[in-house]
This record gives structure tokens, sequence and C-alpha cells, in this order.
């Protein structure tokens, strides 16, 4: 039953039973108003309570039928809400734990609202491109203040009850209940039985002082803060309407407004976004129930900036790390930028001291492979050469106990060769970290040939302890992130050799969404990281052609801000990125030595050729099992590489340009003789889909 009955002496008690969250599914629904009908008819009923079983009183809409036609059937939750609100017995909302999105508006719907301390209360639905479609932004400025309301809405950020509770006038908790909240709302609910007429948050007033000035300066500030979403603003527009109009007028525009906003392609980017990061935690040959390893001390090796901020993140966690270095000057070097770290943290009052002082005591360091005998997990963090990762694991295997997980940190080199390395390749797997390591959200987890299933599931659980998006890949060069990048730097070169600047590269990035171009991140992670890769990469791939541009800054030393000069100039002690004039004639040079006479470049193409050479390296990676959804590969680039959030990753951003055309464009892109016509020729996935009109996703 998704919606149980039972009476509590006078008092019908209606509990919500769908887990996890208690979603508002078709079931449920149909569940509350045949619970209500029955409450209505018996007439030793005199008053109604609502909540929710286990750990939520409702996250709001049932997200297994989002987007479908039971998220609408009747009754859909205009009608719940309707149904409370008419019933003849004071209905009461027991609130606890977790009140979110539909779920609040259920509970504003009803006569009396009470709750225990402690609980989320949220309208999150604009982190969806949307906005509280069943009265949220009429009701709850009615219930707490316009002023209030709006922060909440346009925020999407929880706020706890006690607070809501605390603010001066409002209207939305009756009663915050210490102890038994069923005993106290059944309490509550007999002592406001003859209470009438009934209250209804639709009759308050809301208003505001100064509405139009107020509502113009929140329209503004939501319009810049969120520029490429569309909703933020339509909230705004909403919750004027609850000063505006009369309450029916109100909800009408905002039924419009929801309508609306379901069919932009921001929040269909946020919605496929927020699935996508769902999916990827699941692997289709590891059962859920797939026993976990336990993992109560990680060993890292390697104190640099990616070792110290891996170890950060298992710190942050609870975890003890002990931390190996060669040198003893290196390991003292990795303590102290850690301790910066945190401490900037407890400047910035965004960590407090004694938490410092607990990560920090989680700590230990050693120069000897031997203590690490006791760890349940190692992540190598050392150098990105083959020969390195050999050392390393061969002392690994020799001294970690049977049963630990041995994971490298390699963000290009091949698992299945680091893991020959040791006598226990089932235990070995790649867990690629993105820099800065307890910054970024992303973790490719990279599945090795022998890895086996419960390495797999215990590396994918930990990831989401230590609060990283997982996405599992298999072996190739680069994985996921990495190898669909290279396809894109080439791009890059290819449209400096026929006439584009560095700069303008970057604009049209930038104005597509990007937080910055590729060459500004060139500057930012170092230009000669990419530059030891090519020498790599290339000497193994002699037939990929590729612009000698990047060779030419690296043969200068201009590696970027560490330098002072890469592809822009930079002022001591600023990181503003000037266009360089020694660049621009570099590239001028190189393009006269090739023979090649510059174009001007439109925006359009720039932006394409970037973003398709993504989409037609994902379709291969596709292909070849590497990934096992296009969703994933938009979950790596939107969590690790920066990819617009609003345009939902380079795989979605396809389908939303339908592939037929992408194809067409690549065909067009191919037909150009300074680029690598190679690269153009559709991946087969690619090619199938959009000759059956289908999409990846």
């Amino acid at each position: 039953m998704s919606a149980l009955y039972e009476a509590h002496g006078d008092v019908a008690v209606i509990t919500l039973n769908n887990p996890p969250v208690n979603g508002l599914g078709c079931e449920t629904r149909r569940g509350i108003t045949d619970a209500l009908a029955r409450a209505e008819a018996d007439g030793a009923v005199r008053a109604i309570v609502i909540t929710g079983a286990g750990k939520a009183f409702s996250g709001g809409a049932d997200i297994k039928e989002f987007g479908s036609a039971k998220a609408l059937a009747e009754p859909n939750l205009l009608s719940v809400i309707r149904t409370v609100e008419n019933s003849s017995k004071p209905v009461v909302a027991a609130i606890h734990t977790v009140c979110m999105g539909g779920g609040l508006e259920l509970a504003l719907g009803c006569h009396y609202r009470v709750s225990s301390p402690g609980a989320s209360i949220a309208l999150p639905e604009v982190k969806l491109g949307l906005l509280p479609g069943a009265g949220g932004t009429q009701r709850l400025p009615r219930a707490i203040g316009v002023e209030n309301a709006l922060n909440m809405i346009v925020s999407g950020e929880p706020v706890k009850s006690e607070l809501l509770a605390q603010a001066h006038g409002q209207q939305l908790f009756q009663k915050i209940i210490e102890g038994d909240l069923l005993e106290g709302a059944v309490a509550f609910a007999r002592s406001v039985a003859d209470t009438r007429p009934l209250p209804r948050v639709r009759d308050l007033k809301a208003t505001h002082p100064n509405a139009d000035a107020y509502f113009q300066f929140a329209r503004n500030t939501a319009g810049a803060m969120a520029r490429h979403f569309p909703a933020p603003v339509r909230c705004v527009d909403c919750v004027e309407q609850a000063v505006k109009a009369k309450f029916e007028d109100g909800m009408r525009y905002e039924r419009e407004a929801f309508a609306a906003l379901m069919l932009t392609p921001e929040s269909k980017a946020l919605r496929h976004a927020f699935f996508a990061e769902r999916a990827a935690s699941k692997i289709p040959d590891v059962p859920a129930n797939t026993p976990l390893r336990p993992v109560n001390k990680v060993a890292v090796i390697g104190a640099g900036t990616m070792g110290g901020g891996i170890a950060m993140n298992f710190l942050n966690a609870g975890i003890p790390v002990v931390m190996l270095e060669q040198k003893a000057e290196a390991l003292e070097r990795g303590v102290a930028t850690l301790r910066k770290n945190y401490e900037a943290q407890v400047k910035k009052g965004k960590l407090k001291a004694d938490k410092y002082d607990e990560r920090m005591n989680l700590l230990s360091t050693t120069l000897e492979y031997a203590d690490l005998r006791d760890a349940d997990l190692a992540i190598e963090a050392v150098f990105e050469d083959m020969g390195v990762k050999e050392k390393v694991f061969k002392a690994l295997d020799e001294v970690m106990k049977p049963g630990a997980i041995l994971a490298s940190n390699t963000s290009t080199l091949d698992v299945d060769k680091i893991a020959a390395f040791t006598r226990r390749p089932e235990d070995v797997i790649g867990t690629h970290f993105f820099s800065p390591a307890n910054v970024m959200r992303l973790l490719e987890v990279v599945r090795g040939e022998k890895t086996a299933k419960d390495v797999l599931a215990t590396v994918m659980q930990l990831g989401k302890k230590i609060r990283k998006t997982c996405v599992v890949s298999g072996v190739c060069d680069g994985f996921i992130g990495n190898r669909m990048l290279e396809q894109y730097t080439r791009q890059a070169g290819f449209l400096l050799e026929e006439g584009a600047t560095p700069a303008q590269v970057d604009k049209a990035c930038e104005r597509f969404g990007f937080a910055m171009g590729p060459f500004r991140v060139g500057d930012l992670a170092g230009n000669d990281i990419g530059w030891a890769i090519r020498k790599r990469r290339y000497v193994e791939k002699p037939h990929m052609r590729y612009s000698k541009t990047a060779d030419l800054l690296c043969e200068k030393g201009r590696f970027g801000q560490k330098t002072g000069a890469g592809w822009y100039d930079y002022q001591p002690g600023k990181r503003d990125a000037i266009p360089s004039k020694d660049v621009v004639d570099m590239i001028a040079q190189h393009r006269a030595d090739l023979g090649i006479t510059p174009r001007k470049i439109g925006e359009e193409e720039i932006v394409h050729r970037l973003v398709y050479s993504l989409v037609n390296e994902g379709a291969k990676i596709l292909d070849e099992g590497i990934a096992s959804r296009a969703s994933d590969i938009d979950m790596v680039y939107l969590t690790g590489y920066g990819f617009p959030l609003h345009r939902g990753g380079p795989m979605c951003y396809a389908d939303t340009q339908g592939l037929f055309n992408v194809v067409q464009a690549m065909k067009r892109f191919a037909m150009n003789p300074n680029d690598d016509a190679e690269v153009w020729q559709p991946a087969p996935l690619l090619a199938r889909l959009a000759d059956e009109g289908k999409s990846f996703t």
C-alpha cells in the first residue's frame, strides 16, 4: 500500500508509504484521496493527520514517473491538494526529516502543519530548470512572507524547520514537536478538531511594502546570477503574482510558467543531468547487493598536488590516511600544502578549528612502504610514467595485505598493464581524480579486464562517501574524458592554423557556456603537461596529424600561468589572460610555413568543430563499451571538464541539435583541406543513429 490508513481514536492517520522518500507517484496520490474519502465518511473521525513512513515526509514528485503520463494522471497533485484543502475535517501535516517539492506543496494545502526539529524544507524545482507547479509559488509567500519565500524558491536550497518556525509572522508551522512526532501531531489534531472555519493558506495575504521595486531588483539579480537559465526569473514572476493577483489567477499563471519551462532546452538538460548522475552509479553486471570490502584506512603514495588533494577527500570523510613519499623534504612540502589548504578554509569560515585538528590528526606520514601494510586501499599519485608506476605497484604488491585494493590515479595509462605488475590483478583498479582533487566532483573509476566486481562496487560506494560523482570507464588511452579531449584540443590547434586566434576561440567557447576556453585551460593546467602527453601519444600514433602550434609554444618555455607566459601573457600575481602579440606572430609564421592562407572563422563553426569532435569520439567510446551510457559521458564532461550545465553534456547537446544535423555538419568539416578528414568520419554508432532518426539518450 502506498498510503496507509489507521485510526487513532477519533483521529485518522494517513501515512505515505512509497520508499525511499515517499514520492508522490500515481498510486500514492490515489491512496491519499481514497484515505481522505474514508476519513470523511467515518462519523467517528474528527480530524486527520498526514505523515510519511521511514526517513521522509515526502521528497515530492516520484522520479520514476517524471515526465511520463503517470505524473499527470488523475488525481494529479493539484487535485490531491484541492481535496485536502476542501476537507470538512481539519487536516494536519506531520512533517519530519525531508519535506520538499510537491511534499511541501501538499503540506501547504493542509489546514495545519507541525514538524519535528531538523526537518529539511525546500522547493528545489529550480535545480531542474522548473518552478513549483502545484501552488508552491502562491502558498509559500502567504505562509512565510514574500522575501523568505522567494529566497527559498529561487535558490532551491533547504531550510531547517525550526528556523522557519522562528520567522516573524510565519504561518507555516503551528508547532515544532519535540519527542514523538506522531503522538504530538495526533494530540494537536484533536485540539483543533472543532475549530471552524478551517484555516487555509490560500486565504492569507502576501504583501510587500515596496513590491514593484523589490520584484524588479529580484528579477535583475536572478537574471544576472543564472544568465543561462530562465527558471529563476520565472520564479520571481510567479511570486509577484502571489502579491498582485487573486489566488486562482496566480495559480493559473504558475501552471502556464511551469508548462513553458518544461519545454525549454535548459530544463531538459538539467533533468538529463539529474537522471544521468543516478544512472552512473548503476553498473549493469554488478548487482546492487554485491558485498563490499572494508575500507577503514587509506594509503596515498605521492605527496604532490594530486596526492595531497586525494588525501584530503578521505580525511574530510573521517577516514585515516597514511601518506608516503621517497624523500622527507617532499613529504614535508606536501603536508605543509595540505595544512595551508585547511587553514585557508578555517580563515574563510568554511571549516571550524576543531574539525581542522580532527582531520589533521587522521593523517600520518612515512618514507617506508612497509608502513602501508595495514591499509585497506592504496592510491598511487606519482608521475605519469609507466616505469614509475611499475616500481610503485611492485612495491605495493609486496607489502599490502591480502584483499587490499590497489588503485592508480593515472589519467591516460593502461590500467591492465599496471595490474600485470602485481600478482593480484583482480585487486587493481583505476581511480582518476581531477585536479584540484579535493574540489573537483568527478572520479573516473577505471575497470580493468581482471578487476573484481566487489573491488569495483567498493570503490564506487567509497566515491559516494567522499562526495564524488563516479563514472565507470573501460581501459583505453585517456579513458573517457581525456580520450575525447584529445580530439577537442586537436581541433583547437587546427583552428589556429586556419586563421583564428587563441582569444577568439576561447571567447566563442565561453559565450557557449564553458567556464574557460581550451587555451586558457591549457595555461591554467600547464602547457608542458599536454606537451609530454603528445610526445608519447603521437609516437604511438604517427598516422594522426595534429597542429604543432602548442609544441612551438612550449619550445619557447611558455608553459602558462606558472611561468607568467603561455597562450597569453600574465602579470606577476595576477591571473588575467592578456592576448600576446608574440603568440599571434608565432602562429602567423607557422601558418605561413605551412602555406595556409588565413580565413575568418565564425563562432558557430568554432564551437561545433570543438563540441562535435567530442561527440564523435564519445560515440566510438560507447560503441566499444568503454562507457556504458551516453549519459555517463555527459556526466564526465559536466563534472570534470566544465561543459556548460545548461547544455546537458556533449551527447545531450548533440541530441538537441539532431544527430542528422550533427553528421551533416561533420561532412562539411571533412571538406576543409587544412583539417584532418579522418576525424570527421562519423563513428558507426553516430551514423547509424542519424540514419534511423534516433538519439543517444
